[in-house]
Parts: structure tokens; sequence; C-alpha cells
């Protein structure tokens, strides 16, 4: 089997290229070996890609067996990360803020077996790379203990940001020293942290001046008011006047973000002093400068500086409309109240010929729509109508132009955002402008990441429409057009959308209209969609209650034995007598009645709940339609109190699974003996040690 393109969780090997058999030689492994053997091989002797992918695979080498992968796996990247090229240095960043962000081990053993391999390449000579083991880094830094960020950090710092460094590792000591701020207290950061401070406020090299004045911002929230009054703006007003126009712009940004910190007479004789001459230099020199709104009351906004904004929102340069576009929500939430006057200019910009004018106004486009649909409701329901209509052809383009585009991350981003929408618009208004749209993109796109962008979005839609027969349309299009798709590739995404189902959905919807199809996949004709589908069963078998779902329990270890049985791929069926003895040791949820709500159970029938109370409304509304021209009040206050209890719920459930994403801590669980008494007996604990006629006899 050719190894190119080799992934170890998935032992299924391709390439892109045909392999001549000299290359097969090289790039084969022996199959006996297990995951750790094989990535220290792999380390030690195989391609820059197979070592990647090593490097991609390490957290779930460490959820699986963190001590040898400590002990043997550990080792070999950091002597491989000193030649490593670009791409394995981003993977190694991403790798280990995965195994810091699932906990996989204590944070004493992270700091004693990956800190020093995070600072050995955060100078690394690649921006690029610098800045991703940078971001590792700061991550680290929050879970670190007082002493550990001092001796293992703080510390050095004092050597890297001399002059003598370079200027890699002068621009990251700025981006810690920000980070340390609020980790100690004020008199450590006056004495250890601002001498630093104040020398890379005056570095010979612009970057430097700029980077830190950035992080000035942060070292005031540490160091409290009256510090910041006397040491940190002092340098603010050195730097609003330095030659670098990038320098001077830093300065004016942070003044602006902290403002609040300082009193009526600094405002007046040093900050006013310093914008207005800020402007002056400015316009003169045809800088970029924010919008001016923190120094006007946004009453007078209309009056005094509507005109500069809509002209600086159509300016013919992008740079301009780009500058625009990332300050508009700030704008927007300053204006608060008044923010339908700057409606026209979200429509302009969410049209711009520019990808990366929409790309910076995407990143707080669900804020911005919250603000301007809020305001609607406050103001009365005639604004709020008016936004729609202008608003939903601007989203369609948005997106049309994005997935026309070479900037596939861009659309990825944009997909995201979307799923906001169904706080923002009406139900039908997505079903019929976006839903279907989302679907097209998951069978149509040729880039992964935008496909389960979009994936998940539809689930979103899918999990607050409001009409049960457009619900059952999709899912019956879900499951005849990707789940029994001709293609393979739709069939693996069909298994993508079935775990944000799992995620979005309560388990008794994922049982009812998914449970069934998703086990058809075992019968699947391509090896790539059984072993995905053998990876999803314990998700498929934790939707599971007793004794309600004990049949679909059944039809569970029904198609483990069929496969255990019947499959002929090598690599399929070591995953899947992994997955048997993974799932021997799950444990299922009790039912309702049994009384033990926990906090994942709770967040199940809460899930469930809302999906009752959606069948409620359009019963209601039903009955609401029938019932126009008689008397209909018990009815109108039913409907009424329904629609209230759904719209009180909405915000904070869109939240709850779109920014947390997962479910909460493990519910109490009864044991599923399912397994272990049929298709395991006890003395067969290792399944590859079951004589062959016992498989014969289920």
């Amino acid at each position: 089997k050719c190894l190119a393109d080799i992934t170890i969780q998935g032992p299924k090997y391709f390439t892109k290229n045909p392999c001549t058999p000299e290359e097969i030689e090289r790039l084969t492994v022996d199959e006996e070996l297990n995951d750790i053997e094989r990535a220290v091989y792999l380390l030690s002797s195989g391609q820059d890609i197979q070592g990647t992918s090593v490097v991609a695979n390490l957290p779930v080498l460490m959820r699986q067996n963190p001590a040898e992968t400590l002990r043997r796996v550990l080792p070999k990247i950091r002597e491989v990360l000193h030649v490593a090229g670009m791409e394995m240095q981003l993977t190694a960043a991403v790798s280990f803020l995965t195994i810091l962000q699932e906990d996989s081990v204590s944070i004493h053993t992270y700091s004693h077996s990956f800190l020093h391999i995070i600072l050995q390449n955060v100078e690394h000579r690649d921006s690029g790379v610098s800045n991703a083991w940078l971001e590792t880094l700061l991550a680290v830094v929050e879970t670190l203990p007082k002493e550990t960020i001092r001796h293992e950090i703080l510390n050095p710092l004092v050597s890297k940001a001399q002059l003598s460094q370079t200027l890699q590792s002068r621009l990251v000591s700025c981006k810690i020293l920000g980070k340390l701020a609020n980790k100690f207290e004020a008199h450590i950061i006056k004495r250890e942290i601002l001498p630093l401070v104040k020398s890379l406020c005056q570095d010979v090299e612009y970057e430097v001046r700029s980077c830190m004045c950035r992080q000035l911002e942060h070292i005031a929230q540490g160091i409290g008011t009256e510090l910041t009054k006397n040491v940190v703006l002092p340098e603010l007003v050195e730097l609003a006047r330095d030659e670098g126009s990038s320098v001077r712009l830093a300065a004016f940004e942070t003044l602006v973000n902290l403002l609040e910190m300082f009193d009526a007479d600094d405002r007046s004789q040093t900050v006013l002093p310093l914008v207005k001459s800020f402007c002056e230099k400015s316009f003169k020199a045809d800088e970029s400068i924010l919008a001016m709104i923190v120094f006007v009351d946004p009453k007078n906004f209309h009056l005094e500086l509507y005109s500069t904004f809509f002209c600086l929102c159509h300016d013919p340069e992008v740079p301009v409309r780009y500058t625009m576009a990332v300050g508009f929500y700030e704008v927007a939430k300053i204006l608060n109240s008044g923010v339908y006057a700057i409606h026209k200019e979200l429509i302009t910009l969410l049209q711009d010929e520019s990808l990366e004018v929409l790309d910076a106004l995407i990143g707080h486009l669900p804020e911005i729509l919250e603000l301007m649909t809020t305001v609607g409701e406050n103001s009365g329901s005639e604004s709020k109508l008016l936004t729609v209509p202008d608003l939903i052809p601007a989203l369609t383009t948005a997106e049309q132009r994005a997935a026309t585009s070479l900037k596939w991350r861009t659309h990825e981003k944009l997909l995201q955002k979307y799923a906001c929408l169904p706080h923002i618009i009406s139900s039908d208004q997505i079903y019929y402008r976006f839903l279907h749209r989302m679907l097209t993109i998951i069978m149509t796109n040729n880039v992964l990441p935008v496909q389960k962008a979009a994936a998940r979005t539809l689930c979103v839609y899918l999990r607050y429409n409001r009409k049960q027969e457009q619900r059952h349309e999709v899912i019956q299009k879900l499951i005849e057009q990707l789940g029994q798709g001709k293609s393979y590739w739709n069939r693996l995404r069909f298994l993508d959308t079935c775990e944000f189902i799992m995620e979005l959905f309560s388990k008794s919807f994922f049982c009812k209209y998914f449970f069934l199809p998703v086990l058809e996949l075992t019968h699947d004709p391509v090896a790539n969609v059984r072993m995905k589908l053998c990876y999803l069963l314990p998700k498929v078998k934790s939707t599971l209650k007793v004794p309600t779902d004990k049949h679909l329990l059944q039809q569970l270890e029904l198609c483990i034995r069929k496969l255990l049985c019947q499959e002929k791929d090598k690599d399929v069926l070591t995953i899947v007598k992994r997955t048997v003895l993974e799932l021997d040791r799950m444990e299922i949820s009790v039912d309702a009645f049994q009384k033990r709500f926990y906090e994942n159970d709770l967040l199940d029938q809460e899930k469930e709940r809302e999906e009752h109370l959606l069948l409620e409304m359009e019963q209601l509304e039903k009955e609401k339609q029938q019932n126009e021209g008689r008397s209909a009040n018990i009815s109108d206050k039913m409907f009424e109190k329904k629609r209230k209890l759904c719209n009180n719920c909405l915000p904070f459930k869109i939240y709850l699974l779109l920014v947390l994403g997962k479910e909460g801590k493990k519910s109490k669980l009864v044991r599923s003996q399912s397994f272990s008494t049929q298709a395991l007996h006890p003395k067969y604990g290792n399944i590859d040690k079951c004589p062959k006629y016992f498989f014969l006899h289920f």
C-alpha cells in the first residue's frame, strides 16, 4: 500500500500520483506495527508528508496512550522540528494547542513536556510559523502558574527584548509582554515588565514600536488607572508623534481604546490635542484614519459625521473601504439605538467587489445584524421590515461572490457566520433563500472545510425551521441525496452532517430520523465510508436511551456483528475491532422517567423541549389561521405565550449551540452490557483472540 499521504488514524493510504515500485517499497510500513511504533518509524525514516501526518495525529495518540506518546513520539517530533518545513511546523503548533485545549495531560506535565518545544520554535524565521507558535504559547500562558511563567517566560524576555536580538525576537517579546500584563501584581509589572515595555517603545525599528504600542492597551488594563496616567500615557504621547505612520496610527487607536481610563483633564489637555494633530497629519499624508465617532455624541452622528462615513464606505480605494469594514461593528456599537442610520452602508460593504472588504466585514457580521434587528424591535416593526428586503439579496450576493472566488477560507468563514440568520430573519426566508443553497454547496463544492461549514449551517437552519413539512423535506433530501447518493464523497458528507445533527439536536430527534440511515452505510461498497462510519459509531450509540431505544441498540449490535463476520478489508476490520471494544466500555443514558437529571441529560431535555415547542407553535399558527374572523381570544393568548417562550429561548440556544458547540459534562449513566454479554465473551478480552466459529452463532 502506498503511504505518500498516510493518515495514522485511518490506515487506508492514498497518493495523489501513481507510485513506482521503488516508491511503494520506500513508503510501505509493516501493518503489524501499533500506532506508537508506526509513528516513531515514520518520524525516523518516513517522508515529510508522513511525518506531518504523524504530527497532525498527535492529539489522538495523546488521548489513546499519553504515557508512551510522551516517552517515545514527542522526543522524535522535537528532533524533526529542527529541520522541518513550514507545513509540519504549522501542523505541530495546531496539534500542541489542541492537546492543551483537550486537557489530555495535566498542566504540569504539559509545561514540562511541551513548553520548551514551543519556546524553541516561537522565534522561527518564517513570520507565519512564528505567529502560529506564538498563538499556542499565548494560550498556554493563560493556564500556567505564575512561578512557571516568571521562570520560563518572563525572565528570558530580558535578553530576548534587547536590540542585539533579531527583529522577530523583539516582535514576539512585545506580544508576550502584552499577555503577561494581567498575570502579575501591579508592583511586579512596574518593576520587571514596564522597563522592557519602555525599551521596546523606543526601538530603532518602526515595526517593533508599532507592535509594542498596540500592546499598551493590555498593559494599561493590568497596571490600573494611576500607573497608566503616569507611565503609559507619556509613551503614547511620544508614539503619537512618531515619524512612522503605522506607529502613529497604532498610538491613535490605543488612545481611543483607553479613553475611559483618562479623566476630563487628561482628555482635554492631552488626548484631544493629539487627536487633532493626528488628523491634520493624516489628511495631509492621505493615511488611513478611524471613524471619529468616539469624539462626537452619537446623537449628532447623522448631522456631523454621516456624510463622511458615507463617502469613506464608497471610497474608490480598496484599503479605505477595508478599514471601514474592519471598524464597522465598533461604529454600530457606539451608535446603538441609532444604528439603522448606517444600514445602507452595511448593504454596500456586503456587496463590495473586493473579497478583502467582505472578509473584514463578516468577522462581526452576526453581532452587526443582531444590532440592526434589535433596534428594529425596539423602535417598532416598521424599521425591521425595511431592513430585510435589502439585507437578504446582499447576503446572497456576498455568498455567491465568495463561492466563485479562489479564496475558500473567506467562503468558509462566511458560511459559518450565516448560522446566525435564524435569529435575524424568518424561517421561510431562510428556507427559500439559504437552506437549499447550503445543500447545493455540500454536494457540489470541492473544498472540504467549505462543505463542512455549509453542512453545519444547514443543520442550524433545520434546527430552527418552524414548519414540519419543510423539515421533513430537508431530512428526506439529506438521506436520499447524501446518505444514499451515488458519489461516495456525498455519503462521507452525510456522516459529517450526522455529527452536526447529534451536536445540535436532541438524542430522540437523531434516533427518529437518522439512526437507521446511518447504520445502512455498514453495507457501503467503499471501504472509506465504512471506516468513517466505524469511527462515528460510539457517538451514534451515545444517542440511545434504555429501555426506549432497545430495538435500535439491537440493530446497532447486529450491524457490528455483520461487519465482524463479513468485512473483507483488513484496515476496516481493524477499526471495527477497536470500535467494538470502545462500544463495550461505553455507558448508555437512562430514560427520563428514572429521574437521573444530570447536566448532559438536562441539556438534551432542553433541546427536546424546544423541538416540541416549535411543533406546538406551528399547530397554533394553523389554528389561528383557521380561526380568523371568529372569536379566538383563548387561541390568541396561547399563541402569544408560546411565541414569547420560543423567542426567549432562541438567542440563548443559538449562543449555546453555535459558540459553545459541545455539550456539557457527562450525565449519570448506566452500564450497557450488550457487547460484553453477547458480542464478546469475557474471556475474549482481546477480540483478536476470538475463535472464528464464535461469530457464526450470533
